[in-house]
């Protein structure tokens, strides 16, 4: 496979070029359909929690406001899903109650005791798929204020419940429990959109209550056995005798259809990741890591065909499915932790390219892209991302034939890359007529150097036609795609099909830092030169952009900047992690450290698990970050993103297949003194400390793996 040799930025088939900053507009207007943002339409397959990839297709403005997500306890154990207020009781409204592969099998579970409802003191969750929720009641007449029975609930993503109480009465209790159950069996998506439907009749089954449909059945069941259970009512009462400082409990379980518990794929044996830890100066650190695991194991799903093949779902509750681009790049971002997961997206997704009219292909839905321009393509992104992955992945040691199995796939999407580029210099819009998008002109740049040292590998053809023309891509793109103005210049967001250049400065450029792996410790080559990578340093690590909590979807000064807007100002973890690492990788450490804190100050804020996104407000003395009300906590690429911000201190390069592993870590700690414990290369433990001076050591790693220079 070759491409042809692309015109020379002289020729004169490309438009002419204008240096005026315009908006980029069509005919009928300024091109920004604002399609509903692609975390905001909850998506969830009913078998085994996967959704199928969708082609490329403009995504439906959504019309109804989603319920609040940013306050609501979200446990997840996929399938599983559990959410709940702060308030513990499950009553029906808004998205509370527990689901399963999308679908809800309990929307209601009211605890009362004595008759009234326990008074809510604390909510936390206790890992990504179990949460705690703490009442109090005053039981003794004569007890004065102090209450004296407390209320323990402990709620499980696999549907279950256990309900504790605990006396502090210096008399023995006699009380009444009672738990009233519902359920409406309402997908997501409807509940979503407000249209859930009336709750079902239930029925006396077992020790408990079951609800049937058209759409299946679900049942409670209790131990021990309830006292009393009324099925119109939905009702399952205990009397309990609790002596002074003695404990009862009743669990509640769950089960669809007369089915087991929930499997979770991220727990146990099944769990593709390593056993990481993070230790040092910083105690964030560890807390950080650990978090971002856990919410990664607990958006593992099953592809439902292949069973051994595990990937990423986007995020909950929105998004429980199957989104290609943002798979891949998470995978990519965790190949610290193993490639077992890069393995399982990649093969998932093998089996969704096109064969037909777009050969090569691997479909993906539209994604909104900002107030300045129209809609992207996730197809365009996950197709340039899968040969990059598996480069990247063989680096860190998936197994050669895996490897061989993933390539044919990996030169198809390369075929796919040069027919789309055709014999002009830049990867077009998918859409015609659509503008020449800068971070599409990065993924197009990447996934040309890394296939091209993918295929030289395995002695395919093709890889010299690969560099040849990204050699022209760059040269061309440090001249069509720089602004001028009178700060130093910019990298333009992208140019329409006339010359004219969209100017806007967002987060989006700072994937001309991701380059990309080679051997030898080697990243690839950047679409920018040594004076344009400076001056986008500086201007990703100023005020306009870096807000303090990371890096803004949109600078601050851009016309339409919303803080709270997903890709208008909002902080995108992503995005903030891709700026971090490749800034610390092209030698801007003051600026990688600088979002690197913020970041990690944004994590502490929300309980160390990151949402996909938060307000790009700016940061003040004693201030907290806002949170984005449809956000999705726990996202696959937050969570994959944590990993990359913590390995990017040390710098770690590998290249397994040579032997060796290269460290480049940031020279000025600034999160002191750390060590990386249990990380994965060429399938064996690897663990590397950097100390307050900067200085990396590998303390753990595989056999006869030289350190590189």
């Amino acid at each position: 496979m070759s491409l042809p040799t692309p015109p020379s930025a002289s020729d004169g088939d490309r438009p002419p070029l204008r240096r005026t900053p315009q908006p980029f507009t069509s005919r009928s207007g300024p091109l920004n359909p604002r399609a509903a943002r692609d975390s905001a339409r909850p998506s969830f397959a009913a078998a085994g929690g996967s959704a199928a990839p969708q082609a490329s297709l403009p995504t439906p403005p959504r019309t109804v406001d989603l319920p609040p997500a940013h306050t609501a306890l979200i446990c997840v154990a996929l399938p599983g899903l559990a959410i709940s207020t702060d308030q513990g009781q499950l009553t029906g409204r808004g998205l509370e109650g527990f689901y399963r592969a999308g679908r809800r099998m309990l929307s209601r579970c009211q605890v009362r005791v004595a008759g009234r409802e326990p008074l809510a003191v604390q909510a936390r969750m206790l890992a990504a798929d179990r949460a705690r929720f703490v009442g109090t009641l005053r039981a003794s007449a004569d007890g004065g204020p102090d209450p004296d029975v407390v209320v323990e609930r402990t709620r499980h993503a696999d549907g279950t419940e256990r309900i504790t109480l605990r006396s502090a009465a210096t008399r023995t209790l006699r009380l009444p429990v009672e738990v009233a159950l519902g359920t409406d069996f309402a997908e997501l998506s409807s509940v979503a959109a407000g249209r859930a439907g009336p709750e079902l009749p239930a029925s006396v089954h077992d020790s408990g209550l079951r609800w049937s449909c058209a759409a299946g059945h679900s049942a409670v069941t209790a131990e021990p056995p309830p006292t009393d259970a009324l099925a119109s009512a939905g009702l399952l009462r205990w009397e309990f005798e609790l002596p002074p400082g003695g404990t009862r409990s009743v669990e509640l379980r769950l089960r669809p259809d007369g089915a087991g518990a929930a499997r979770a794929v991220g727990r146990g044996a099944t769990s593709p990741f390593a056993e990481a830890r993070a230790a040092g100066d910083d105690s964030r650190v560890q807390a950080l890591l650990h978090s971002c695991v856990e919410d990664l194991r607990a958006l593992l799903v099953r592809d439902p065909g292949h069973p051994s093949d595990i990937h990423l779902a986007a995020g909950a509750p929105w998004r429980c499915g199957l989104a290609p681009a943002e798979a891949l790049a998470a995978a990519r971002m965790t190949l610290p932790l193993g490639t077992r997961l890069a393995a399982g997206t990649l093969r998932t997704l093998a089996r969704t390219q096109l064969a037909g009219p777009r050969p090569g292909l691997i479909p993906g839905p539209r994604r909104d892209a900002g107030p300045h321009l129209p809609p992207g393509c996730t197809a365009t992104e996950a197709t340039l991302l899968f040969p990059a992955l598996l480069a990247e992945a063989r680096r860190w040691g998936l197994a050669a034939q895996e490897v061989e199995e993933l390539l044919p796939t990996a030169e198809r999407c390369l075929e796919w890359l040069r027919t789309a580029v055709g014999d002009s210099t830049y990867l077009p819009d998918s859409y015609p007529g659509g503008p020449l998008r800068c971070e599409t002109q990065a993924h197009a740049h990447r996934a040309a150097l890394l296939g091209a040292d993918l295929l030289d590998a395995h002695g395919r053809p093709g890889g010299a036609g690969l560099r040849q023309w990204a050699q022209a891509l760059r040269t061309a793109f440090r001249e069509d795609f720089w602004v001028e103005d009178r700060g130093g210049g910019r990298p333009a967001a992208a140019r329409a099909p006339d010359g004219r250049l969209v100017p806007h400065l967002g987060a989006s450029t700072a994937h001309l830092l991701d380059t990309g792996l080679l051997g030898a410790g080697a990243t690839a080559p950047g679409l920018l030169d040594k004076v344009q990578t400076e001056q986008l340093a500086r201007l990703l690590g100023g005020p306009v952009m870096d807000s303090g909590w990371g890096l803004r979807s949109l600078g601050v000064k851009e016309a339409a900047y919303n803080p709270f807007g997903h890709r208008a100002g909002a902080v995108r973890v992503q995005e903030s992690a891709v700026a971090v690492a490749g800034l610390a990788a092209a030698g801007y450490e003051k600026e990688a450290s600088s979002l690197l804190r913020g970041v990690l100050a944004a994590a502490e804020a929300f309980g160390h698990r990151l949402p996909e996104m938060y307000a790009g407000e700016q940061r003040a003395q004693g201030s907290a970050p806002l949170p984005h009300p449809a956000a999705c906590r726990p996202a696959a690429t937050a969570a994959a993103a944590g990993v990359l911000l913590l390995t990017s201190l040390a710098g770690i390069r590998p290249d397994a297949p040579a032997g060796t592993v290269t460290l480049r870590p940031v020279r000025s700690a600034p999160l002191g003194e750390i060590g990386l414990t249990g990380l994965r290369i060429a399938g064996a433990p690897f663990s590397v400390r950097v100390s307050r001076l900067g200085l990396a050591m590998v303390e753990e790693a595989a056999e006869g793996l030289q350190l590189g220079v």
